[in-house]
């Protein structure tokens, strides 16, 4: 039974609507901040609560037609459904939605009509379970194997498997290399358990005849007075012994605000990326994508995508047929760029569902308007849609009088501690007291690298409240996280930053351990440290992350990934995908992304130049 049908514009604007009973939730909003606004549409179905949601596109109309039904039911007739009325609606009303110069049409006989087509479906439905009837065996693929092998022949039913009998010429040759083998003194010789093997005697006077004996190693502890002085750090200053210009870029140094607060530095874009600006118009639109999809030499002109808009020159409607190959080469294009190949299809799939029926004139409107929708997916995808002010989230801790947790988390090697300091010289320059938790309990050398953090630190600031909570190897890391936070109620510090240890995705172990921390602190924000190489591997890391602190919380409403930071964004160039990927398997925001090794080598994402380095070949 239909639950809920609908027919909007792609603005928002509902044009009818019917509901053949209560609704528990609202399915229809889940569908826009889920699919449509996520660039998901290319999927055929979207399953919420209870509720199945299928939907059509009338791109030429600029409609979405929603019918909403029990997924216990598995109703087969919801796509004829679709397709009928879309098709029965444009053909009534779509001369009427062209003109748009008499406003919203009235719909007074859809409802209707669309109640007879309803129940003309339904009855087509009910007819066709009650007619269909089981196969006879004559009609399966197993008569027909059957038959066939009884129509072979009788040699050709012979098991062909067996080997065929060797010639007498293989079979001497054969006999000559065994004689062969069976002379060497290796076979044949077997050893007893306890038997050793002969030693040759060592000749008299040699050396070998000396026994060699180890000198023992002395453990009196004592060192010399040269080794204990340059050992000794006790009485010295620590601004003495960290050299800091090696630790702070001044070039790279954010900038304050009229309110005081230190932002980190946006990310430099290159001349290219700048000529991507929002408010072109389509004509300098046009001029910039030509010049950026154009290939080196015209007789080659073919390799680039260029020549797939050029095909499509004077067409009057956009179909599937005509934009699958644009769309195969912009995919190909996006997996050069490090975007995960599951990510491009899904996305150019999404773009080519948008487009399919609209109609369209000249080479230049092609071209600027099939690279136009692609960014504007692009722009939706990676512009956040949560909060990124953690300086704002932190005064409301402040507010609360407790302090803000932040936990990071991430596979082997991708440089969470790094990027931790970074994280904490950013909030110490905000006049922040950090307390750094080292809960990566199980790397060895962890600990002693926070130390460090924590040591250069102090020094870059004369008044820096930056502190060190840790307590060893071997210890459970969500009880240390605790002691932690509670430590720093009592000591007033405002934000704690608590190192984790890397994992594999795969390491069971290690993923209960990590949702046991996070399901016994519950911290503010829960950080994902990734690296921009990956391609694939991102959509992985991620999905197994989130699965993991869902399954293994034990928790009816679990935490997931509150935002990301990406590392080594300096080693990439334009290959920028896994910005792409990141966000959208998980819908969250790029916090900061990484640069460097020094302090302020932590800088900000625009999604403006992420974009043009997707799009510029």
């Amino acid at each position: 039974m239909l639950d809920f049908f609908s027919i909007a514009t792609k603005g928002g604007l509902v044009l009818w609507s019917k509901a053949y009973g209560p609704a528990q939730s609202s399915p229809i909003n889940n569908l826009i901040q889920d699919i449509l606004i996520e660039e998901r549409s290319s999927t055929q179905i979207y399953y919420k609560d209870n509720y199945a949601i299928k939907w059509s596109f009338v791109n030429d109309l600029d409609l979405i037609f929603i019918a909403v039904y029990p997924k216990s039911l598995g109703l087969a007739y919801i796509d004829t459904l679709l397709q009928a009325a879309s098709s029965q609606f444009s053909d009534h009303y779509g001369d009427r939605i062209l003109r748009k110069s008499g406003g919203i049409p009235q719909l007074k006989d859809w409802g209707v009509q669309f109640e007879a087509l309803l129940q003309t479906i339904e009855d087509q439905d009910a007819l066709s379970k009650k007619t269909k009837q089981p196969r006879k065996f004559e009609h399966t693929v197993g008569y027909s194997n059957s038959l066939a092998y009884a129509k072979a022949k009788p040699e050709d039913t012979k098991d062909s498997s067996k080997p065929a009998l060797v010639d007498e010429d293989e079979f001497l040759r054969n006999i000559e290399l065994l004689k062969k083998k069976s002379a060497s003194p290796r076979i044949g010789i077997r050893k007893g358990r306890g038997a050793k093997s002969p030693a040759a005697s060592p000749v008299i006077g040699s050396d070998d005849s000396k026994k060699k004996t180890k000198e023992g190693r002395k453990w009196d502890g004592k060192i010399s007075a040269k080794d204990a002085k340059s050992l000794d750090y006790s009485n010295s200053d620590v601004t003495d012994v960290v050299n800091a210009d090696h630790l702070v870029d001044q070039s790279k140094l954010g900038q304050h605000g009229k309110d005081g607060t230190y932002n980190v530095a946006d990310l430099e874009a290159s001349d290219e990326d700048e000529s991507y600006s929002d408010d072109e118009s389509e004509e300098e639109y046009t001029k910039i994508s030509a010049r950026s999809f154009q290939a080196k030499k015209p007789a080659a002109a073919s390799s680039g995508l260029l020549s797939f808009f050029k095909n499509m020159t004077g067409q009057k409607e956009m179909t599937a047929e005509s934009l699958e190959p644009i769309m195969s080469k912009m995919k190909e294009h996006l997996i050069n760029k490090n975007v995960a190949a599951d990510i491009a299809q899904h996305l150019c799939d999404s773009v080519a569902k948008g487009l399919v029926g609209q109609s369209l004139g000249s080479f230049k409107s092609v071209q600027a308007h099939v690279k136009q929708n692609m960014e504007t997916a692009l722009k939706r995808i990676l512009t956040p849609k949560t909060s990124v002010d953690l300086l704002r989230d932190i005064a409301q801790a402040q507010a609360e009088k407790r302090p803000y947790t932040i936990v990071f988390i991430g596979v082997n090697g991708v440089g969470k501690s790094t990027n931790l300091s970074k994280t904490a010289f950013w909030l110490l320059q905000n006049n922040l007291k950090v307390l750094i938790a080292a809960c990566d309990t199980f790397r060895s050398g962890a600990v002693e690298q926070l130390r460090v953090h924590a040591r250069n630190l102090k020094a870059l600031e004369q008044n820096a409240v930056v502190d060190l909570y840790e307590k060893g190897y071997g210890k459970d890391s969500a009880s240390i996280a605790k002691e932690a936070i509670s430590s720093a109620k009592l000591t007033g510090h405002d934000v704690v930053l608590i190192d984790t240890a890397g994992r594999m995705q795969d390491n069971d172990p290690l993923m209960r351990a990590l949702a046991k921390l996070v399901t016994v602190n519950n911290p503010d924000k829960i950080i994902f440290v990734g690296e921009a190489l990956v391609g694939n591997e991102a959509v992985d890391q991620l999905t197994k992350f989130n699965a993991a602190l869902k399954d293994y919380s034990g928790l009816a409403n679990p935490r997931h990934i509150d935002g990301m930071i990406l590392t080594k964004f300096d080693t990439i160039d334009d290959k920028v995908g896994a910005a792409l990927s990141m966000t959208y398997t998980t819908g969250q925001p790029i916090l900061f992304v990484g640069t460097g090794q020094t302090y302020t080598d932590l800088k900000n994402m625009k999604v403006s130049h992420v974009v043009a380095s997707l799009l510029r070949e």
